[in-house]
């Protein structure tokens, strides 16, 4: 099968949907499917490297400009320009299936959605409910949202808004990642990072709701009760004040990054809104550290496995609660086989398949009807 993966945001900055893209573009290829991407900027040749991607498959609309957008500032490409860049590239890469992600965001994949004469597949990454931009997508893009054969939304939480704003029901198939990539030993020693009990967070540091205002709200109490912790703070983003008890590593790589939670007891998300899904939850989990999460619905949605929640999920904007849960994540660590456990559920191995058989619906004669009627 021949598909093409749109995504709205430039491929130069990390974010969850690029690595989304970029990991089904992977398993796609992998599983024996030709995968071909679409999106504003560039990758590196070490990033293709890392992605598995061929160069030929990876294709560019051009240059992008910075939008503030949930809570965030997402990179992306539209106007006359980017619409011809869009249009030649369907022509050229004579695809069975168009994949999109974030069809309603002004870039790439809207403007896929508009110009595609195949079956078309969605994934929403947006979970808040109040979202204007979805409100208004759902009065002013009814055309557009109407060309969509099969949705997407990477949690029921996601899965809520996509259908209060616009009307679809979108099965829900959560976010991938690779597990293999998250098997690392931890170091020798009382704690998995050696010597002192290591807490850890990974995030933009710019993005207020990442959370990172109230983990440095919560570092006294926390060092309190705890004067031989490590808070280890990675992102991209304003450098944070060192000191003894936390250490500013700034931004790494994916395979950095892996090896720091690997030497992690507690890894901290204490994110303040606008979460949809949660991949760094999983990336922990898979890593064996203990997860104190924010009580995000989204948040609480991944975390809970049967009928009570891995980790510990604390009050959102509470630098008190914060505390207490990594106190207490430090005092009784959740065992590494139960996080590996929810986080095998995430892999590609996993998730590849559900999106695959999206796919297979997609393009079933009952479909190209929808299209057609």
């Amino acid at each position: 099968m021949r598909v093409g993966l749109v995504c709205p945001y430039d491929l130069r900055a990390h974010g969850g949907v690029q690595a989304q893209v970029l990991g089904l573009a992977r398993w796609l290829t992998e599983a024996g499917h030709e995968a071909y991407v679409l999106a504003p900027g560039t990758l590196t040749d070490v990033r293709l490297a890392e992605a598995g991607l061929i160069p030929d498959r990876v294709a560019t609309t051009g240059g992008s400009v910075a939008v503030p957008y949930n809570g965030s500032v997402a990179r992306i490409a539209c106007g006359p320009i980017s619409s011809l860049r869009v249009r030649r590239w369907l022509a050229q890469s004579d695809l069975d299936l168009l994949h999109v992600h974030e069809p309603i965001t002004p870039s790439a994949s809207v403007l896929a959605v508009r110009a595609a004469d195949i079956p078309v597949v969605a994934t929403f990454h947006t979970a808040t409910p109040g979202s204007r931009s979805m409100a208004a997508a759902g009065r002013l893009l009814g055309a557009t949202v109407a060309r969509i054969d099969e949705g997407i939304a990477v949690s029921r939480t996601a899965a809520r808004v996509v259908e209060r704003h616009l009307g679809l029901q979108p099965r829900v198939i959560g976010n991938g990642i690779r597990l293999a990539d998250f098997d690392r030993a931890a170091a020798a020693g009382p704690w998995r990072g050696g010597s002192r009990p290591r807490v850890t967070f990974v995030g933009r540091l710019r993005e207020r709701r990442k959370g990172l205002a109230v983990l440095l709200a919560a570092v006294d109490d926390i060092v309190r009760q705890r004067p031989d912790v490590d808070i280890c703070v990675a992102g991209a983003g304003v450098p944070v004040p060192a000191g003894p008890n936390v250490r500013y590593v700034g931004e790494l790589t994916d395979d950095q990054r892996n090896d720091l939670l690997a030497a992690s007891d507690v890894f901290v998300a204490p994110h303040t809104g606008r979460e949809s899904f949660g991949i760094v939850l999983v990336e922990a989990l898979a890593s064996g550290a203990t997860v104190v999460a924010s009580d995000l619905p989204a948040f609480i949605e991944l975390l809970t496995d049967g009928s009570s929640p891995l980790g510990r999920i604390v009050r959102t904007g509470s630098p008190s609660a914060l505390a207490d849960g990594v106190l207490a994540a430090l005092a009784a660590p959740q065992p590494t086989a139960h996080g590996r456990s929810l986080a095998a559920l995430y892999d590609w191995q996993m998730i590849g398949p559900a999106v695959l058989e999206t796919y297979v619906d997609a393009l079933s004669p009952s479909a190209a009807g929808r299209r057609t009627g």
